[in-house]
Parts: C-alpha cells; sequence; structure tokens
C-alpha cells in the first residue's frame, strides 16, 4: 500500500506502511504524525535515542532507516509542533495485540462486548506495563476507518485502523484511559466519508450535540448483592409486583432537572419497599438520542443512559436496590432503531445492520429500522446486549420491547408493503429463531434472571419451553386481559351487564401463558386519559371503581405491573418532561387510593393463595362468574397447601345486602381486604357480621352485605 494513502485517509492496511517495516539492507521506522516538524525515536524502556526520522515527500510521513538487520525494539515517538512538543508510543507496534480482539468473537455472543469497542488493556514489554484501549469494530463494507476523538484532535489521518480479513477494524492505542471520547471516521465502499459514527458497543456516551462514545473502565465497582444474586427462587410460584417507571419524570427537582441514579436509589427505594412492590422495571435506559422516544428508540446496546449518571452510578442503584431485596427489570428493545446519522443506520455505507429492502427494514409505525435477524453478526450484537445487562449490571429481568412486530412481516402494513417467508406466510422466522437463540442464552448463562415479552397477539407458546416448541420467554404481558377489563371498567356500570364477557373471558386462555397482567405506560398516554380518568361516574364513583377494579387486578391469576401514578390515582395523563403530580396526595382521595394499593401490595406477598399458583389453573375456580344482571364476580384462589382466599366484586353502585358466598369449608371467616373502607375513601358500608357459613344444598353459605363498587377478599380465621 502506498503511502500516499495515508494523507488521504484511504489506508486500509496502516500495519503495512507504519511501525517498523522490512527494508533494503535493513530496517525502517515510518510515522504519520501530521503537521509535526520533526520525529525522533526513543527507546521505550531506557528513552535512549534510536535516532531521528526523515520527512518524506508526503507532508506528515517520517522515516528512519537503519542499515543493519536487528531486532525490532519497542519505541515512542517525540514529536515537535510549531507549538510544542510531546512523546507518544507509536501505536503501530503493536499489530499482534490489535488482532487479538477479532481471535474469538464468534466463539460466544459476550465475546462482542469482551473484545469489540473500547476495551482497556494492559501491554507488558520487559518489565514495562504500557495502559492501552484497543479498539476495533465491524464495518465490513467500508473501505477506510479511523479512530478520531480526544486523542487526535478529531483528525481523521492520525489513527487510521487496521482491517482484518473478517471485516473488523482494529488499533491499539497506548495511554489512552477512562473518559475519553471518541468516534469513528468512516468511508464506504466507493470511498464517500460517511457522518461520524459513535460505536455500536460503547460502554458510555454522551447527549447532544456531540453524541461522542466514552471510554469505560467495568472492572472498578465492586458489587455488594452477593446474597441476593445467589439466591434460590421460584420466580413462577413468588410473589411479583412490578413498579414501572420512566426515570426522568418519577420526581423532579423544583427547576424541573431530573434525578441523577444515586437520588432515585435514595428516594425511590424507601419508597418501592414502604408500597410494597416486589421490581422495579425501568423504561428503557439504553443510551437514546431523543428524550421524547422515552427510551424507545435507543442507540446504545450496550450503554446505560448518561442522563442520570455514570455506568457505575446505576450499578450503585442496582445493587442497593438488591440490598434491600428489590428486582430490576430493565425494558431492553431488539426490535428496532432511529436512522441518526451517528448510529447504526448504513453504519458502514452499506446495510449493515438493517434489513436493505424497506419493506422489511423500515418500520411504518415508529419512522425506524429494523433489525436485519437474518444476519449472523446482528443475531450475535443483540443478544451480546442481553447478556451484557444481566452480566455487567446483575439485571434481574428484560422486558423486550415489541415483540409482535418482530414475529410478523405484515406487521402494521397493508397488502402489497411486506415480503412473505418462504413458505409465503408471515411469519419472521428469522426473528423467531433469534428470539429463540436470546431466551436460550439468557436462561443458560443467568438462570437468576428473566425475559418477559410485551406480545399483543395470540401468538403461540410465547412463555413455553422451546423444547415444547414456545419462544422461551419466562413470562408474557396479558395485553387481552388489559384490553378486555379496561373496556368493561370505562363502561357506565348500567350498562355493564352487557359486557359482563370482558371480565370473565380471560380466564379462558390464563394458564396458556405465564402472564403478566399490565397496566402500564402504553394505557395513560396519546389521549387516552389516565387509569383513573378512565373509570365513569362522578368523583367518588370514579375513585370507588378505581380501587375495586385494582383489587380484582391483584386477585386474578398473573404477576403484576402498574405504571407509576397509577398507585395514587394520577388523574391526568402521564408527561415525560414532568414530574408525576405528588401534590395530589395533599387530597385524601388520592391517599386513600395510594394506600389501598399499599395494602394491597402487602396482603399479595402475605397471601400465597394470591400467587403461589399464578400459572397452574389448580389455583383457581370460579364460584359465581354468570351474575350479570348484578355485575358481580366471585371465585376463590388456592395455595398448594389448600388455603383459599374468596374474592368478591360489586362492579355497581347499588350495594348488595343479601348475597351469599359458597366456600370450602365451615368455620369462621374474615374481612382482610374491602375496597370500599374509609381508609381508602370508601363510604365504608356495613357488610354486617360475617358469621360462620352456614350449610346449604350448594355446600357452606357465607352471607355477607356487599358494599358499592367494591372488591372484598374473605379467607377462614385459622384455629
Amino acid at each position: 500500500m502506498h503511502p500516499v494513502t495515508l494523507a488521504e485517509v484511504r489506508c486500509a492496511h496502516p500495519f503495512s506502511v507504519l511501525g517498523w517495516q522490512e527494508a533494503d539492507k535493513g530496517l525502517m521506522l515510518r510515522a504519520y504524525i501530521p503537521d509535526a516538524n520533526s520525529v525522533t525515536a526513543l527507546n521505550l524502556k531506557t528513552g535512549k535515542v534510536i535516532g531521528e526520522l526523515s520527512s518524506t515527500e508526503v507532508s506528515g510521513l517520517f522515516e528512519l532507516h537503519l542499515p543493519r538487520k536487528k531486532k525490532t525494539e519497542a519505541y515512542q515517538l517525540q514529536v515537535q509542533k510549531a507549538h510544542h512538543q510531546y512523546t507518544v508510543i507509536d501505536p503501530y507496534q503493536f499489530k499482534q495485540e490489535a488482532y487479538y480482539a477479532v481471535h474469538y468473537v464468534n466463539a460466544q455472543p459476550e465475546n462482542l462486548y469482551k473484545q469489540l469497542g473500547a476495551q482497556l488493556i494492559e501491554i507488558k514489554i520487559d518489565s514495562k506495563t504500557i495502559k492501552c484501549t484497543r479498539f476495533a469494530v465491524y464495518a465490513p463494507h467500508a473501505s477506510a476507518v479511523s479512530l478520531i476523538g480526544d486523542m487526535n484532535g478529531w483528525d481523521g489521518r492520525a489513527h487510521p485502523m487496521e482491517r482484518t480479513q473478517c471485516g473488523h477494524w482494529v488499533l491499539v492505542v497506548p495511554e489512552i484511559a477512562a473518559g475519553v471520547r471518541y468516534k469513528y471516521e468512516i468511508k464506504d465502499a466507493q470511498g464517500h466519508l460517511l457522518p461520524h459514527k459513535a460505536d455500536p458497543m460503547a460502554f458510555a456516551a454522551e447527549q447532544y450535540p456531540s453524541h461522542a462514545s466514552l471510554v469505560f473502565d467495568h472492572s472498578q465497582y465492586q458489587w455488594h448483592d452477593d446474597k441476593w444474586m445467589s439466591r434460590e427462587v421460584d420466580l413462577y410460584r413468588s410473589p411479583m409486583s412490578i413498579y414501572e417507571l420512566h426515570a426522568g419524570s418519577w420526581r423532579t427537582h423544583a427547576d424541573g432537572s431530573t434525578f441523577t441514579y444515586q437520588e432515585l436509589a435514595d428516594q425511590l427505594i424507601p419508597y418501592i419497599k414502604d408500597m410494597g412492590y416486589t421490581h422495579i422495571e425501568f423504561l428503557p435506559l439504553l443510551e437514546h438520542p431523543y428524550s421524547g422516544s422515552w427510551g424507545y428508540q435507543p442507540l446504545g446496546m450496550f450503554a446505560v443512559t448518561s442522563r442520570f449518571g455514570s455506568p457505575d452510578d446505576f450499578k450503585r442503584f442496582v445493587d442497593r436496590c438488591h440490598q434491600a431485596d428489590i428486582g430490576v427489570i430493565l425494558d431492553w428493545v431488539p426490535a428496532h432503531f432511529p436512522e441518526d446519522g451517528h448510529g447504526l443506520a448504513r453504519f458502514d455505507g452499506g446495510h449493515l445492520y438493517e434489513y436493505a429492502d424497506p419493506r422489511r427494514g423500515w418500520h411504518p409505525d415508529w419512522n425506524s429500522c429494523i433489525y436485519d435477524y437474518g444476519k449472523d453478526y446482528v443475531r450475535q450484537f443483540l443478544v451480546a446486549s442481553a447478556l451484557f445487562w444481566l452480566d455487567k449490571f446483575h439485571i434481574d429481568g428484560l422486558r423486550v420491547d415489541a415483540v409482535a412486530s418482530m414475529l410478523y412481516l405484515d406487521y402494521s402494513r397493508n397488502h402489497g408493503e411486506w415480503i412473505p417467508n418462504v413458505d409465503g406466510g408471515n411469519h419472521n422466522y428469522e426473528a423467531i429463531s433469534l428470539l429463540k437463540w436470546m431466551n436460550q442464552e439468557v436462561y443458560s448463562k443467568h438462570p437468576h434472571a428473566m425475559t418477559i415479552a410485551e406480545e399483543s397477539t395470540s401468538f403461540a407458546g410465547v412463555s413455553r419451553p422451546i423444547s415444547l416448541g414456545g419462544l422461551g420467554f419466562g413470562f408474557k404481558w396479558n395485553m387481552g386481559w388489559m384490553n378486555d377489563s379496561l373496556r368493561y371498567m370505562s363502561k357506565d356500570p348500567a350498562y355493564r351487564k352487557f359486557h359482563h364477557n370482558d371480565l370473565t373471558f380471560s380466564m379462558v386462555y390464563a394458564f396458556n401463558e405465564n402472564f403478566i397482567l399490565p397496566l402500564s405506560h402504553d394505557e395513560v398516554v396519546h389521549g387516552k386519559g389516565s387509569i383513573l380518568n378512565k373509570m365513569p361516574g362522578d368523583e367518588w364513583q370514579q375513585a370507588a371503581n378505581l380501587r375495586a377494579y385494582y383489587a380484582f387486578m391483584f386477585a386474578h391469576p398473573g404477576k403484576k405491573l402498574n405504571f407509576m401514578g397509577n398507585e395514587f390515582g394520577q388523574g391526568t395523563e402521564w408527561n415525560h418532561n414532568q414530574s408525576l403530580p405528588w401534590f395530589l396526595l395533599d387530597f385524601e382521595k388520592h391517599r386513600g387510593v395510594q394506600q389501598l394499593f399499599r395494602d394491597l401490595n402487602h396482603t399479595y406477598q402475605r397471601c400465597k393463595p394470591l400467587y403461589e399458583l399464578d400459572h397452574d389453573g389448580a389455583g383457581f375456580a370460579w364460584i359465581d362468574h354468570q351474575d350479570a344482571d348484578r355485575s358481580t364476580l366471585s371465585f376463590r384462589r388456592v395455595d398448594s397447601a389448600g388455603e383459599a382466599v374468596y374474592v368478591v366484586s360489586n362492579f355497581t353502585p347499588v350495594p348488595r345486602t343479601d348475597f351469599a358466598l359458597s366456600v370450602l369449608a365451615e368455620g369462621e371467616y374474615e374481612v382482610i381486604l374491602n375496597t370500599d373502607s374509609s381508609y381508602y375513601w370508601g363510604s365504608n358500608f356495613d357488610i354486617g357480621v360475617v358469621q360462620l357459613s352456614q350449610a346449604s344444598a350448594e355446600g357452606w353459605q357465607l352471607p355477607i352485605c356487599l358494599p358499592p363498587l367494591s372488591t372484598i377478599y374473605l379467607r377462614r380465621k385459622l384455629a
């Protein structure tokens, strides 16, 4: 390769030009340092002068000829420029160390984040240890790639990278420490300069306007959650009440600025413990350029967003959650990515990450690119990302966003706007294969963790084992229950009897999947109103409907998820630019809803019948699901020991004073939760004395009075 390609920034193999080179009758040391006046080579160990390099006809290119053959020696360069002098260890003497980055990349998907990107390494020469950063990026369509950043004044001429046979570009640069900013300057196959690209494997990044990647050291943080990480727990038979939140708007400072990870830890963790949630789920914290996407348009699949602090700050947050026995779930987005110039779209001039055909590669709903799930590198990239969060951040679960859009080739597309699969159908076999592989890798390498699918169709076996033909997810959001139950609750009570099936239909399929019942952020945005405002009636009736609905949710089979603000009856839609309206807790109504939510969480965790057999039909039985005229429902939840909690809901404002509840056994029963209690801003309607159950032709009957718009839990008193 001719040295002139260095000045033109189109050198794909700088190691064949720079550093020690064989020459006629000896060796030659060549260095390319734009704008240098003089360059002197010094022995790296002793500091003795090897020789002064002579300038050549190529501006910035310097050469030193040594007439005798001798073993090459490690060196540094003393550089004199117009206004300053400095000494630098030349990266072009570390070819073997640079190539090491790609030796084991394909062995395991996690090797991508262990080998590629910016890796802090040490090189030992004799007794001297040199701290370096090894850069490696996959760009097979590129004709030239340069490292640019703080280390070279963002000059693409200074650090051309070496292309390997497999399409990676590598370079080891000494004396670059954590915190240094960098990007890649890439030219496409035709030599056209692309927008400067952030590192797809970056561990940290700056916000707008630079979007620069940052060198980061993941080895520094010392974890203190061994007890949590080594625990043995059956998630399916354990209580799970998830608090979904957006980190930027849960609380803000008086000036509107967001909390840091540290401030969230200080305030959020005590709140979660007090309220009785078991898990926190964050809307995506993967680095993303546009805050208005709430994190659902990510580009940093290996970088936690710097909006709220450093990666170590977030590790400390997770660590403190674990020490408080709180799990942390992260929304993870493998379905699509934005086309920002610094990102993955046309990364190396070709369609490296996305499908080339817009009928597969462009998402009409979100105006974003769709990953090409058929490419080996993209598959490794996404699986590596999933493993990365569990490995480096001790995340307990990944909630996988928009799974339905991955499974179906015709998702949100009209006839003629999509390409069928090889069998002429609409299933994306490549995405299905990827999801199976991702789940297989997660559960084999991080058995403490879980994966959760946000999947809105009736695709079979989403949360069933791969060996049984499923996708292998641990859990699936029950979108059917959410849609049906909210539709029912939005009806005026006078008309609910005509829609009774909306509340009962979910039990037809409740055990087909391992369900989580979600009242998520998606239900309180885009004109849908808050959960409270979906309820009909006057102010009291709205609150009563909400309380009855929440208690029905906590008694229904399936784990629970609620978005922030639901727990105190937020009255307006969620706005990501503002804090939750915590001032509402000045009002008794909202304090009552919050107190109910607190009691629901704690009651739920204390009562095994409410959670132990969530995914087993033996844990649920209808008592009466046909009382449409009075809009009541009654059922029981049972644990493995046969203990039962009885649940009765009255979804009209009319008290039912002659209600008889069928129970399994004779004895004295107690009310353990009543959403109509005055503690919750209810009417405190007199349920009457819960007497001993009475024998009847149908078995044992417990006469009670049902309060208006209420749900009550009862159980037999233990001897």
